[in-house]
């Protein structure tokens, strides 16, 4: 079995549920007798932040390289990133990463596009909302990507960065999602949203989400143990 390597930290709530579902999968998918080998590497999301909302995506992948080659000189032979935002300087990375880097945007939108979904919403935060990064391969597969208004963006951001980034799950902010997926799906056609931040799935799921719910956690750590396991 391959060494999975995560660059994680961005936040901590997600790199929790990545290695506890990398583990848990692998147990049960070989019947309780192998886990995998997990390294991490966890940036310090404050640096990390400071970065993206200064615009400075030179200071980004250099830091975020950092950790992709430290992960690489131990030993990781599956690398990837936890959290989508940082996908902002993929290309950067997956140029300068030694072995394969796995994209959490191209495993999503093989997904979508296998479901046969033409319509799609996407919520996370407001730069992976607004930035072209986690819409590019739907658009070049021919989906259409549709985000929130702008007042709904900045509740979103706000909501993410205030709450799930610190693992505050609250009923009323969930209410408030609801409210914007129904809008969307009234005004906009969309046949599913892509919970585009690794933190959504603290609060939404296919039990509570109006619309076909596509998780990037699962759909990513799904690829990963699959990999993993080659």
């Amino acid at each position: 079995m391959k060494k999975i390597g995560l660059v994680g930290g961005t936040g901590p709530e997600s790199t929790v549920m990545y290695y506890k579902k990398l583990n848990e999968g692998i147990d049960r998918l070989t019947g309780g007798k192998a886990m995998p080998d997990i390294a991490i590497e966890s940036v310090d999301f404050r640096r990390a932040w400071g970065y993206v909302t200064s615009g400075d995506n030179a200071g980004l992948a250099d830091y975020l390289f950092e950790k992709i080659h430290c992960l690489e000189l131990g030993g990781a032979e599956v690398v990837s990133l936890t959290a989508g935002t940082m996908h902002l300087v993929y290309d950067e990375l997956a140029s300068r990463a030694s072995g394969p880097l796995v994209s959490i945007p191209k495993v999503v939108s093989d997904e979508i596009v296998s479901r046969g979904i033409k319509k799609i919403g996407l919520l996370g935060t407001v730069f992976t909302m607004e930035k072209d990064y986690m819409k590019k391969d739907l658009l070049e597969a021919g989906v259409q990507v549709f985000v929130p208004t702008a007042e709904e963006r900045e509740l979103i951001g706000k909501r993410i960065y205030e709450e799930l980034e610190n693992g505050i799950v609250k009923e009323s902010t969930l209410e408030e999602f609801q409210k914007i997926i129904k809008r969307m799906q009234a005004e906009d056609g969309i046949e599913g949203v892509i919970l585009g931040c690794t933190e959504l799935p603290l609060l939404l799921n296919e039990g509570n989400c109006p619309v076909a719910c596509f998780d990037t956690v699962e759909i990513h750590i799904k690829n990963l143990i699959e990999l993993a396991m080659e």
